[in-house]
């Protein structure tokens, strides 16, 4: 079932069609991006997904898939916490430990971020240069330049965003964003599986405990 809704969601046969190359940027050094790429990578995802009930090694291995298929530097996956209004950080690939632990990814210091969760992908060209992102100097000495974030949604509501990240400049297109837009829908779709499975097991494991007690 999650492969056909990924399958449907870029289009089906016509996704495929042509092979269509797609380049982040005029210049011929810089990587470029295949629909067959995104395809295979929405393919394994979704293969990944419906195979496990391991929430952490689905989402490690999403990120992965991730920045292989957009060939970016890294890609990290983080879910708001309500009640400190801070995003933890959940899954993530090709970041350093000490990128990771430069301190608390802020709502009210990363209106990216905000922005995000409000539905809205959000484009920074140069992290470098724009004040939007809340750690400039770690991500300067990290080599993170451009970056492209999305929302995670579960039935029309934010619970977190999904971010890649470029050593170098590079413009993010339609597809890119059509890309990681579905990425993190069956993202969302694997945290709430798995949040489902875990309170059915909780309420069989306090059953069978109650069962057992009073035996």
């Amino acid at each position: 079932m999650l492969c056909l809704i990924a399958y449907s969601l870029f289009g089906g046969v016509a996704f495929l069609e042509g092979i269509t190359v797609m380049s982040t940027n005029a210049d011929a050094n810089q990587p470029v991006r295949t629909h067959k790429d995104y395809y295979q990578a929405l393919h394994q995802a979704a293969l990944t997904i419906s195979s496990s009930l391991e929430l952490e090694e689905v989402l490690q291995r999403t990120a992965r898939s991730i920045t292989e298929a957009m060939q970016v530097k890294a890609c990290v996956l983080r879910l708001l916490d309500r009640h400190t209004r801070q995003l933890q950080l959940s899954a993530f690939y090709g970041l350093s430990g000490g990128y990771l632990a430069k301190g608390p990814v802020e709502l009210a210091h990363s209106p990216i971020d905000s922005a995000a969760l409000r539905g809205q992908p959000v484009i920074i060209p140069d992290v470098r240069v724009d004040n939007r992102f809340q750690y400039q100097n770690a991500a300067r000495n990290e080599g993170i330049v451009s970056v492209l974030c999305v929302p995670l949604e579960v039935h029309g509501k934010a619970i977190g965003v999904l971010r890649v990240y470029t050593g170098e400049e590079q413009a993010f297109h339609d597809d890119d964003v059509h890309f990681l837009t579905v990425l993190a829908s069956l993202a969302a779709l694997a945290i709430e599986n798995a949040s489902l499975y875990d309170n059915l097991k909780r309420s069989y494991d306090g059953v069978m405990e109650v069962l057992w007690g009073t035996s």
